[in-house]
């Protein structure tokens, strides 16, 4: 019902904007009618340009003009409007509204982007995420700007611009783009061991999400709650995807950056028009003051997070988003996300890299945007009204009145005044300090090992293998020896397994050390040498959360299927088989080798979805093949149906056929594992769908690198 009155509205919104158009004149910016926009003003018909001519500049500067600078991080983004709903009220730890209030529906638009990258780089980049969500709240914005990871490469914002640096293209040649496979990122992961956590995360598939809809996100630092008798606890916030967390390979990344460069972008915009609308559930996890220093760990430490066994995360609301932006520039390009807000019932910490974001993020935005007037750009506005005594500036978009424009005044009545908190005042955490002046950095940030041990060791078998694979591939692509045996030893101290394996695939030897200081981010020889990484601490075997392996597997939800077909196909069964897997929420893309539309072995014209020839096997998350003697000829007469077949087995993917459709297989590299658990031969739907909620088959894994493709 709601996506068949959006999908009215929006109609409704469309109709109306083509009949307000009707009729009317074509003009300039400032209201003057034009009778021609093709030709420039000249000197003769053949003659040259003149400068005179004012409707030429006016629409030649406009389109000049039109591109802002992209982010300098994050610049490809996504987005996508919707909101919130609160499951149960959080009143005991915070007063805002947005935690207390289970009626309110709260407005939202986030934004997912790649970090490294330029707007033109592809989406599926092995990257961290961004996940920024912009809170349209009653009381104000309240900007939770995070990642798909919960924890960050640097202690301490000082550190950014240096991360940055090394992550781009290196300056003297550019390249490579979106790419951490080089030398001087490297040279500072290795030199900057507090790199490591964040790191060994991107090496893992995390790094690569099957989508925006299929990862978590995190708010990454520590916050405060606050409550309405101004007690506070200590907070990190989690977005659990309805859909679990789903992720490629590497090698199906490399190729769908091929195939599809705005796989990610096309997959958010296209299940948000069907109505398949993504979701998360908002997760908390709540630790009293009292209990801030009770962990192997430091709180304040961004490279650190909280196992789930420690601290559960307890679920409070969902967020769904149901809308795509109406202009891809005005919203998604123009967002400007800033952690400085927040709402009444949240607060800071004294988290270093935290307190840094919240100089950075407004500077950066006035270089973007040119003007401290962002606020004013429509995607920007918050919900509720707005009174100070702040004017001009570039581009100011309102005309405020009257004659005063300072506090304290009378001429104006005092207005606009000020708030109690009892009224909805905000109120900063009075946080008792007494310290001395330092720059240094605390000796509990100091633990670089345990924490990526304990991921490392969190993971499933197929997992680890991935992490070792990427280990090989980036530090293959350095070309310092010194600093592939740097980053050796660091992955030792992690776990001796992992860099054996690594070291195998480089063809070197693991150093037994290496020549200190390497904790060269820390800044004066005296604070270097006190601040070296001690061994790592066991303090938990493992954390179930911080392994894909268990995720959700119970829905094949916007799961995209492939149905492999020609002329002649069985609709007897293809029928049930759709009708069963759209009824789970799955998506069925007719593949045939031409476009326009195909028939059915019953004379009925189908639409065809995509090309043999338009389309890659990487694209979907399994296929289908429902027989049909006519058709079977064709398939298996066209070279690429049988490397789609080949690279879906390769890749661990559902496969299931029927009738005829085996013949396909018996001329496939599949041919001698028809037995394969995620292979399904003339068996029932409700198997093929479990294979494909399952995501992959991993023990096939053994298997991919005898596979031709």
């Amino acid at each position: 019902m709601e996506k068949k009155t959006t999908d009215t509205a929006k109609q409704k919104d469309l109709e109306n904007y083509k009949k307000d158009l009707t009729d009317k004149a074509l003009t300039t910016n400032q209201g003057l009618k034009v009778n021609d926009t093709n030709n420039s003003l000249k000197s003769g018909e053949r003659g040259s340009t003149l400068l005179e001519d004012f409707l030429l500049r006016e629409k030649i500067t406009s389109f000049d003009h039109e591109r802002i600078p992209e982010r300098i991080v994050h610049a490809r983004g996504s987005a996508a409007h919707g909101y919130f709903e609160l499951y149960e009220s959080l009143e005991e730890y915070s007063k805002a509204g947005i935690f207390t209030d289970t009626t309110r529906k709260t407005p939202v638009f986030v934004r997912f982007s790649t970090v490294a990258g330029s707007k033109g780089s592809p989406d599926l980049a092995r990257d961290v995420r961004g996940f920024a969500v912009k809170f349209y709240t009653q009381e104000g914005t309240w900007d939770l700007v995070g990642n798909n990871m919960p924890i960050f490469f640097i202690q301490d914002a000082m550190k950014f611009p240096d991360l940055i640096h090394s992550v781009k293209p290196e300056p003297n040649k550019e390249i490579p783009q979106a790419a951490s496979a080089h030398d001087t990122f490297y040279d500072f992961v290795s030199l900057a061991t507090e790199t490591l956590h964040n790191h060994i995360w991107v090496m893992s598939d995390r790094a690569i999400p099957r989508s925006f809809r299929m990862m978590e996100g995190f708010g990454i630092h520590t916050f405060r709650l606050i409550n309405d008798k101004g007690e506070a606890h200590f907070v990190k916030f989690h977005w659990k995807p309805t859909l679990g967390v789903h992720s490629v390979t590497w090698e199906e990344a490399v190729k769908i950056n091929g195939a599809d460069i705005d796989f990610h972008r096309r997959d958010l915009w296209d299940a948000i028009e069907v109505g398949q609308y993504p979701e998360w559930e908002l997760g908390v996890q709540i630790v009293p003051e009292a209990d801030e220093h009770k962990f192997d760990f430091d709180l304040l430490d961004p490279t650190k997070l909280i196992p789930e066994e420690m601290v559960p995360v307890k679920i409070i609301g969902k967020m769904t988003l149901n809308k795509n932006p109406e202009n891809f520039f005005a919203e998604t390009e123009q967002v400007a996300f800033l952690p400085g807000h927040i709402v009444p019932g949240i607060d800071f910490t004294n988290d270093p890299l935290l307190q840094g974001r919240l100089f950075s993020y407004r500077d950066t935005q006035l270089s973007r945007l040119g003007s401290p007037n962002f606020h004013q750009i429509p995607i920007n506005r918050p919900v509720v009204d707005t009174h100070n005594n702040q004017r001009d500036a570039h581009m100011q978009m309102e005309i405020p009145k009257g004659q005063t424009a300072y506090f304290p005044n009378s001429l104006s009545g005092g207005c606009p005044h000020l708030s109690k908190m009892a009224e909805g005042a905000f109120h900063s955490y009075e946080e008792r300090i007494d310290a001395k002046k330092i720059r240094t950095r605390s000796a509990s940030f100091s633990d670089h090992f345990s924490q990526p041990a304990l991921f490392y060791r969190s993971l499933a078998d197929w997992e680890k293998e991935h992490v070792a694979a990427a280990y090989t591939f980036e530090l293959g692509k350095c070309n310092h020896d010194h600093i592939k045996q740097r980053m050796l030893y660091l992955i030792s101290q992690i776990d001796d397994e992992l860099a054996d394996t690594v070291a195998k695939g480089l063809g070197m030897e693991i150093p037994k050390d290496i020549e200190r200081p390497i904790n060269q981010a820390i800044g004066a020889d005296a604070e270097v040498e006190k601040h070296q990484p001690g061994k790592k601490k066991i303090y938990l075997e493992k954390s179930e959360a911080l392994s894909m392996a268990n995720t959700k597997f119970d829905s094949i939800a916007t799961r995209k299927v492939a149905v492999l077909v020609a002329d002649g196909f069985s609709m007897k069964n293809y029928k049930p088989i759709k009708e069963k897997l759209e009824k789970e929420g799955a998506v069925m893309n007719i593949v045939v080798p031409h476009g326009g539309t195909v028939k059915c072995d019953q004379g009925v014209d189908h639409k065809v979805d995509a090309s043999i020839t338009t389309t890659e096997s990487v694209l979907f998350d399994a296929i289908y093949i429902p027989g049909g003697e006519e058709s079977v000829k064709t398939l298996i007469n066209n070279g690429k149906y049988i490397k789609f077949v080949n690279e879906t087995f390769k890749y661990c993917k559902a496969i299931a056929v029927d009738d005829e459709g085996e013949q396909v297989l018996d001329h496939s590299f599949v041919s001698n594992f028809k037995d394969d658990t995620a292979v399904h031969i003339n068996d029932s739907a409700s198997n093929f769908i479990k294979s494909i909620a399952k995501h992959r088959n991993w023990e096939r894994r053994e298997l991919s690198d005898k596979v031709p493709v």
